[in-house]
């Protein structure tokens, strides 16, 4: 947090998509940080395409984190779903009363084009920036786990293609701290970028990942039929200056991810 200010106790905080990756660990922190956590899902009954049970998932709510993701396969249907969510998510926390709208977005968006979710992402900061509860966009870099679902998406048989991309992994649970932080601060706009402590290269991550877990496959290094293209190479996906740099490296995720095995 920065000079001046001070994180408030006993904060109630709605983390929307609180029982995903990002969610759950969110949930956790905030409750172990002496905060009320109202996870917001569809499995809780609120809807944010529809509305459904928005004002009462809401209801007393100080400040809103926003960690949806989507699975949408075109720019237009991802742009669409972030776009009405965020509407209903405001409209909704407005009527509310909510203090503080945060979203969790990525690290480099405004430097290329990405997939869909990176036009959703883009969506949905800008409504959340021009919208009627103050707002916070938080970016972060790619999680510690970016290698091997990479390796799931292209392997065939023994071999898998990966980009010779360069990334600065975070951990999740990092994430999910300075997610806490935002949420009982006030509204700051964009905020300097989240990412891990040093940069690594994917293809050298997976390789890694692979022999933690003690998997044998040929990686092969190419911008062919890979989820990343040869946009995001160079720089693209590395934080910017002045980025707030978060302790838990690549190898000590690695760790822990042996151990839970």
């Amino acid at each position: 947090m920065g000079a001046g200010e001070r994180e408030e106790e006993g904060v109630r905080v709605a983390v929307v998509g609180g029982t995903g990756s990002v969610g759950r660990p969110l949930v956790e922190a905030l409750r172990r940080a002496g905060h009320a956590a109202v996870v917001v899902s569809r499995s809780t009954g609120a809807d944010v395409v529809t509305g459904t049970g928005l004002d009462g998932a809401l209801a007393g709510v100080d400040a809103v984190v926003d960690v949806t993701a989507t699975r949408a396969r075109t720019a237009r249907d991802a742009e669409r779903f972030f776009a009405t969510a965020t509407d209903r998510l405001v409209e909704a926390g407005r009527r509310a009363g909510v203090r503080h709208h945060v979203v969790l977005s990525v690290v480099g968006l405004d430097r290329a084009e990405g997939g869909p979710e990176w036009a959703g992402k883009r969506a949905q900061e800008e409504r959340a920036l021009t919208g009627p509860v103050p707002a916070t966009v938080l970016r972060c870099t790619q999680f510690h786990d970016v290698a091997a679902e990479v390796v799931a998406l292209t392997r065939e048989g023994e071999v898998a293609r990966v980009p010779p991309l360069l990334v600065q992994p975070v951990a999740v649970t990092d994430v999910a701290l300075a997610l806490v932080e935002t949420a009982v601060g006030p509204a700051r706009g964009r905020v300097p970028d989240l990412a891990g402590p040093q940069t690594e290269d994917l293809v050298d991550m997976a390789r890694r990942t692979l022999a933690a877990r003690g998997q044998h496959l040929r990686l092969v290094p190419t911008w062919r039929g890979v989820p990343y293209g040869v946009e995001m190479a160079g720089e693209v996906l590395l934080p910017g200056r002045g980025a707030r740099l978060m302790p838990t490296s690549f190898d000590d995720w690695l760790l822990d991810d042996w151990r839970a095995a």
